[in-house]
Parts: structure tokens; sequence; C-alpha cells
């Protein structure tokens, strides 16, 4: 039988483990913006998230096609393909005759990419450069396309397309190529009373206890899923469209927006979601995001709003939405939405704000 003094030793040892465990955690969180950015780039390390992303057939179909469909484009080219991963879309782009593909990749996949360009043929044509966009050397002066899947959830999150268009700065020809070299970014609003009532609502009381303090953390934060094209309420709107080819590096936008209800109906949350295009191909081509099209890994972007509001059809909510980095790390984002209705059974006009981590 364990003894008083065995039952205090084994006790102090355990915590002197905690203690250790918490110094260890708090260590971890108060890691600077350089570790922050290792993290991202460590998360793209594992298979796990290549392979969401290549089994997405709306988004690698469409890139295979925009490349093999207009080999016209690619012939005798130098392509820069900005965040490799797995090496597939330069791969795509060696099949269609580029003269000669650098495919960039800050991540561990870099090596697996590299066996992947060995295995199929292609060391010739495709050479793999570990390492970030900013900080590496190209063997050539200039590129004539550069090819990125970048789009985040939310279009912006992760913030890459900052590091495609400082690559568009520094190597693409005068007359070179982004592909995709447009993308949209849309609003609309749904009814989702469940999820408000089971996910968010739910900490107004829990088990008796006042517990709100969580629930406002819960709105703040979106949330990524797909949405049933049943729960829209409202038609949609343009928020704003980046041309690739042309902007500045700054992605930091406010844009006004106008939803008109098309039924009546309570809603719940605003939904974001994007396009993309290739302008430049022979027939224009491109791939949704949205509700009402085929689901892809981005799926929607969700942002629940403090009040339910009561909307008859004709009526409109206006406002406005902030999009800017976040300062501490800028690839996160911060998101400000003004809104009002002034509805026959609502009336209301709040301002809220959602972070993106």
């Amino acid at each position: 039988m364990e003894t008083q003094q065995n039952k205090q030793d084994n006790l102090n040892q355990n915590m002197d483990k905690a203690a250790a465990a918490a110094a260890a955690a708090a260590a971890a969180s108060s890691s600077d913006d350089e570790t922050s950015a290792d993290y991202y780039f460590d998360s793209y390390s594992h298979f796990g998230i290549h392979e969401e992303m290549l089994k997405d057939v709306v988004r690698t179909k469409t890139y295979q096609n925009v490349i093999y469909r207009n080999k016209f484009l690619f012939k005798d080219k130098i392509v820069l393909d900005v965040g490799a991963g797995t090496g597939i879309l330069s791969l795509f782009c060696a099949k269609a005759g580029a003269k000669h593909v650098y495919a960039v990749e800050c991540s561990h996949m870099a090596g697996k990419a590299q066996e992947i360009v060995k295995a199929n043929g292609y060391s010739n044509v495709v050479t793999v450069l570990k390492g970030k966009i900013e900080e590496i050397d190209l063997p050539v002066a200039q590129v004539d396309i550069i090819v990125s899947e970048w789009m985040g959830y939310f279009l912006l999150y992760e913030n890459m397309l900052s590091t495609v268009l400082f690559a568009r700065d520094k190597w693409l020809t005068g007359n070179g190529l982004v592909l995709p070299d447009s993308s949209s970014l849309y609003l609309t609003a749904i009814e989702d009373a469940d999820y408000k009532e089971e996910k968010i609502d739910f900490w107004k009381k829990v088990y008796g206890f006042d517990m709100s303090c969580i629930r406002k953390q819960a709105l703040a934060e979106p949330v990524v899923d797909i949405v049933n094209q049943n729960q829209i309420v409202t038609d949609c709107f343009l928020l704003k469209t980046m041309d690739i080819s042309k902007m500045t590096r700054d992605a930091t936008f406010t844009a006004p927006f106008k939803l008109v209800a098309e039924r009546d109906d309570y809603i719940h949350a605003l939904v974001a979601y994007f396009d993309v295009s290739f302008t430049q191909c022979h027939k224009l081509t491109g791939f949704s995001t949205g509700p009402r099209s085929r689901a892809t890994h981005w799926k929607q972007t969700i942002l629940y709003l403090d009040d339910v509001l009561t909307i008859c059809q004709g009526e409109t909510i206006v406002g406005s939405m902030a999009v800017s980095q976040n300062t501490k790390n800028p690839r996160d984002i911060d998101i400000t939405i003004k809104y009002s209705l002034n509805g026959r059974r609502s009336l209301i006009s709040r301002t809220q704000s959602y972070k993106m981590r």
C-alpha cells in the first residue's frame, strides 16, 4: 500500500511536471512573428493538407485545364511556381511545353516535390528551390509566367497574395502573365438559427451559469464551412475585385455593401466567398467558391451577427466591410463590419469585429 509520504512525493512530482508544462506553454505563446511564420510553413510540410488540395477537383482540374488547353501561353516560356507544394502545377506547365519551371516551396514538402519531379522524368525542366520567395535567388533574371494557387479562406487569409505580388514585381517580364490574374470577393446573408443556437448562444447560460464572455469570443471568430444554398436570404454583393497583374501589394480595403432580401426570413450571419479568373486564356476560365457552386476545400466564410435580423422581402441591409492584415501576424486577418437594417420589423445598427486566426 502506498504510504502518505509516497503520495505526497508523487503529488509534488506531478506539480513540478505541471509547472514545467505551463512554462513551456508560456514560452510558446510568447513566440515572435518569425515563429508564427515558421508555423505557417510547417503546416504545409504534412502530406494531409496537400491531399485535401489535390483532391479538390474544382481547384486542381481548373488549373490543369487552363494550362493544358492554353499550351500556346506556355510553349518555350520560363515559369515561376510560387508556393509549389507537391509540384503539381509545375508538372502541368512542364508537360504543356514550358522551357523551364522554377518551383519555389518553403516547407519541407520541397524535398518530396523534388522526388516527384524526378520520378516523373521532368528533372531537366523543373527545378525545385526550397526557401521563401522574398529571400531566394532565382537562377534567371526574369520569368515569363507566374503561376500560383495563393488563395486562402476568405480569399486573403494567410496573406500569400503579397508573396505572389513580390515575385511579380521582382521577376516578371513587362508583358508577362500572372495566373490567375483576377479575383473577386462577394457577400450574402443567410438564415442559420440552429448553428447559432448550438455553437454561439449556447454560451449565454451553461448549466445555469453565465459564460457570455466566451460567446463574445465565438462571435468574433469567423466559421469556415459549407453553406446550404437554401439558407441564402438575400442577393449577393460584389465587395472587391483584384487585378493581380496590376494591383499594389497592400490588399487592405474598405468596401460598402447593400444586400436585398429575396424573401421574408431571419438573418443570423453574413457569408463571404470568392471567385478567381484566368482572363488571358483563349477562353475565359475560372471557378467560384460560392454556396451555389460545387463545393471546394475553401468552403465559405461565415460571419455570425450579434443580432437576429427580421427582414421582409425587398428590404435592404446596408453597411461596409473593412479588411486588413493583423499587425502582430500579417497572415491573419482583421475584419470590421458595420451594418444597419431599417425595416418594418427590425431597426438595427451595429458594428462588429472579427479575427481570422
